[in-house]
C-alpha cells in the first residue's frame, strides 16, 4: 500500500503539472518538448499506481510496464500523422485536441524516450537503495 499511495501522489502531481502546462504555456519547449516528457511519467505512474494495490510488482513487472507506457504514448503520436481527430469527429474539441495531439512529430517521439529512460534510471536507483 505504501508504494500505491507513492505512485499516486507521483501521478497526481504530474497530472496537476501538465494541466497548468496546458493551460498556460504556450511556448516551444515547456508544452510541447517537457510536456511529453512528461506524459510517459504520468502513464507509469498511474499504471503502477494501479499495479501496486493489487501486488507488489517486481522490476520485471515495472520494465514490461515501462514498455507499455512508451507504446501507449507513441502509438498516441503515430496517430498524429493521420487524420485520426477528423475520422472519430473530434478535431473540435479542445479536451481530445489537448490530450491525443493534433500533429506528429519526432521530437515528441524523442521526448517520450528521454522521460522512459528517466524513469527506468529513477526505478533502478529505488531498487539497488532498498
Amino acid at each position: 500500500m505504501k508504494n500505491s499511495l507513492r505512485y499516486f501522489i507521483a501521478f497526481t502531481i504530474i497530472l496537476i503539472t501538465e494541466i497548468c502546462i496546458a493551460l498556460f504555456f504556450t511556448d516551444t519547449f515547456i508544452r510541447p518538448i517537457f510536456g511529453d516528457f512528461l506524459a510517459v511519467i504520468l502513464v507509469y505512474c498511474f499504471g503502477m499506481f494501479v499495479v501496486s494495490l493489487f501486488s507488489k510488482p517486481n522490476f520485471k513487472w515495472k520494465k514490461k510496464l515501462l514498455l507499455i507506457s512508451l507504446g501507449i504514448a507513441i502509438a498516441i503520436e503515430t496517430l498524429q500523422a493521420f487524420p485520426f481527430l477528423e475520422m472519430m469527429g473530434l478535431e473540435e474539441n479542445k479536451i481530445a485536441t489537448i490530450i491525443l495531439g493534433s500533429t506528429f512529430d519526432w521530437w515528441d517521439v524523442l521526448a517520450y524516450l528521454v522521460g522512459a529512460l528517466v524513469v527506468y534510471g529513477v526505478e533502478i536507483y529505488l531498487s539497488r537503495r532498498h
